[in-house]
């Protein structure tokens, strides 16, 4: 079963050497379906928000004070991403601030993320639809997708929107291949099994008497071997 993890991130600034991570949204897909799993937390940066990226999700260094730091945070993040792949709107971005939280944590500090294992769904929306705007609210508008709520940023809303995005730039619902998924049917989570296939009407039965056939016979033999009115003679069918 092919399992993704659809992420976003809310930060104090944009830059990762110095600004910190203070949200973190993650959405589980198996086999491009949300599972309904998510992982949402907060994050106490230890500095202040700055002004423009207050205006773009609205989070406050009051309301940040209290939440737990990124350390804190840290086994819960990785126990819930496992080995699944990233899904990230302009990985570079994300990965690169989780790189940055990761590096100060020194020996206690896991693997650094590797951008070429991460789907970037900002590269994939500029290979389909080269030349346009490829934000996730143009995405949105371009295939129909409800952004209504998103009045300001927020990691949890933005991956679950990145999720339906991510979806259709696949080429949409027909991506899960007639697969539905099932409530968790045991340890192992949800399963899978193959959507029912309406089958075609079989053909019917002949209702020519036997009178009528033979006469039909009696007069395609005077049309030569290959004559396609022969294809329906016998028991009434086509073949």
């Amino acid at each position: 079963m092919l399992r993704e993890i659809v992420l976003d991130t809310e930060t104090t600034g944009t830059e990762a050497k110095t600004d910190r991570l203070i949200e973190i949204g993650c959405i589980e897909l198996l086999n491009h379906i949300p599972s309904g799993r998510e992982f949402h937390r907060y994050i106490n940066p230890q500095r202040a928000v700055s002004e423009g990226a207050f205006r773009v999700h609205g989070l406050s260094d009051a309301f940040l004070a209290d939440k737990p730091l990124f350390a804190q945070i840290l086994p819960d993040f990785l126990e819930f991403c496992g080995d699944a792949t990233l899904v990230i709107h302009n990985a570079a971005f994300d990965v690169g601030f989780l790189n940055a939280e990761y590096a100060r944590l020194g020996d206690k500090a896991p693997p650094p993320i590797e951008l070429a294992s991460v789907v970037d769904t900002l590269a994939l929306a500029r290979r389909k639809h080269p030349g346009a705007a490829n934000n996730l609210d143009a995405l949105c508008s371009r295939y129909g997708i409800d952004n209504s709520r998103r009045t300001k940023h927020g990691a949890l809303l933005d991956s679950q929107i990145l999720a339906e995005v991510y979806i259709e730039l696949l080429g949409g619902k027909q991506t899960t291949l007639g697969l539905t998924v099932e409530g968790n049917a045991g340890p192992a989570g949800p399963s899978l099994r193959a959507a029912p296939v309406a089958h075609g009407p079989r053909p019917t039965r002949s209702r020519l008497t036997e009178a009528e056939l033979a006469a039909h016979a009696a007069f395609t033999a005077g049309m030569g071997e290959k004559a396609i009115w022969r294809d329906y003679v016998g028991d009434g069918t086509a073949g």
